[in-house]
């Protein structure tokens, strides 16, 4: 399960939370390597701009990781680039009177 929330920076965030309930600390610290290998492996395949957790489920701990790989890195792609300006808005650093591109 991933949820995300656009965080207006040139880059997206990530976090993992891994419940007690998939195992020991072991097992879940195996969840995270996977996780944390396959987003080094793909960052850029994924939309920049966002903060994005994690949850996993019971079934990571036991899956094959190309198919993890292959699922994780398919939800990331579906998420859409985030709008970080709208029309007659501008960002502090902007300066005064410039024009936004659309």
């Amino acid at each position: 399960m991933v949820f995300y929330c656009a965080n207006g920076g040139p880059r997206s965030r990530f976090g993992i939370s891994v419940k007690k309930a998939l195992g020991n600390a072991v097992v879940r610290n195996r969840i995270r390597r996977r996780i944390r290998e396959i987003l080094r492996r793909n960052f850029l395949e994924i939309p920049s701009g966002w903060d994005l957790v994690m949850h996993p489920r019971r079934t990571v701990a036991g899956a094959n990781f190309a198919a993890l790989q292959a699922e994780l890195v398919g939800l990331l792609r579906g998420i859409p680039a985030p709008k970080l300006r709208e029309a007659g808005i501008r960002r502090p650093e902007d300066p005064a009177g410039a024009q936004t591109p659309h």
